[in-house]
């Protein structure tokens, strides 16, 4: 049985994006990170580019918890949970105004999938969705043999970090020195200090890896996700995975 360890990672930045099942003209967001978003962030901070078959093998059983946090507001001396911010729209236009006679310009309109020239002037049309103002705390089941190298990819990044897409910019650091856990509940009671630092923060909801039944019933809302990544570069492969949205107060 392969040993684990726990990390926990913190997503703070003005916008995010976790897609799961986004096509090129509508690039959605999920209302949370997803399990290939933080992987392939992982990724990213160790340096992996290509497929990685093998380390996507070892981390797809893994868990992966998302707890999610909003502002709150003083009110008669207590505080209130503000309402989530609504979901940005961002509209893009992608090849519109190039002259297809000029060579440099030319290669930024989109081409037919053999190579040539479109049909018409080629111009795309995108509408891609984000985040505003979200804040996560994820905590990443990892093995134990690989945690120490996670743990200094994520404080020394190879490539970019970014929450979803690359103007995502994580606006606090991912990963603090130290917080590496042996077990899920000693990371979630560490969050209680990061919190400390940040003032002003309730709870929204948590998103947690597995199928909770309680008196023959299910317990929370039950999704089905096909964000486990089996393999990254240019052809990606997914699978399925289920996950809970407990019931919170």
């Amino acid at each position: 049985m392969m040993r684990t360890r726990w990390l926990l990672l913190w997503f703070e930045a003005p916008l995010q994006s976790w897609g799961a099942d986004s096509k090129f003209g509508r690039r959605d967001t999920m209302d949370f990170p997803t399990k290939s978003g933080v992987l392939g962030l992982l990724c990213a901070a160790l340096g992996a580019s290509g497929e990685q078959r093998e380390l996507l093998a070892e981390m797809a059983p893994l868990r992966q918890t998302v707890i999610s946090y909003v502002r709150s507001d003083k009110k008669n001396g207590e505080n209130v949970k503000r309402e989530r911010e609504t979901t940005l729209m961002d509209f893009h236009m992608v090849g519109s105004g190039y002259d297809d006679s000029d060579p440099w310009q030319s290669l930024m309109i989109p081409k037919t999938a053999a190579g040539k020239k479109p049909n018409g002037p080629g111009t795309k049309m995108t509408y891609r969705y984000y985040l505003q103002d979200a804040r996560f705390a994820v905590i990443l089941e990892v093995p134990e043999k690989r945690v120490d190298t996670f743990a200094e990819a994520l404080l020394n990044p190879e490539f970019d970090i970014y929450l979803g897409r690359k103007n995502c910019v994580p606006t606090d650091f991912v990963f603090r020195d130290g917080n590496i856990f042996n077990t899920e509940e000693e990371a979630i009671a560490a969050i209680a200090k990061l919190l400390d630092e940040k003032k002003k923060l309730n709870q929204d909801f948590d998103l947690v890896e597995d199928f909770r039944v309680v008196s023959g019933e299910a317990e929370g809302e039950i999704l089905t996700l096909n964000d486990v990544p089996i393999q990254f570069g240019p052809v990606k492969q997914y699978r399925d995975r289920r996950v809970t949205i407990p019931p919170h107060e």
